[in-house]
């Protein structure tokens, strides 16, 4: 299970990326073509048939790349404009366990107030 800090924002590339790369590569796909900072967030690329996804993140000191492949199926990456696909933690486990976020329904929780007195 991957575990990342909840102040990390995850970047999903919505185009496809040469799989040959490792972190060097990956980190100037990040400044080249999505405009970001390999060293603020966490960066998730998929391969062009959709069957790997690799993360990029920094930590401790030194990158680390994640890399799944899926021995079948691929997976079902959102349609969307732009360079990036903001992602939340709960979302980017989702896409590695397999879930389709386009059919994914987030609901509706409750959030305490930022008043005291309101709590239950």
């Amino acid at each position: 299970m991957l575990n990342i800090a909840p102040g990390l924002h995850v970047h999903l590339a919505t185009a496809p990326v040469n799989f040959h790369l490792a972190h060097a590569g990956l980190c100037g796909v990040v400044r080249r073509f999505l405009d970001g900072e390999p060293l603020h967030g966490v960066w998730v690329f998929y391969n062009r048939n959709r069957t790997d996804l690799k993360i990029l993140w920094f930590e401790h000191g030194g990158f680390v790349v994640a890399h799944k492949k899926l021995c079948q199926g691929r997976f079902r990456i959102p349609p969307f404009s732009g360079a990036t696909l903001p992602l939340t933690n709960a979302e980017l486990a989702a896409l590695l366990e397999g879930i389709d976020l386009r059919q994914a329904q987030r609901l509706h929780r409750w959030n305490p107030p930022s008043s005291r007195s309101e709590a239950c």
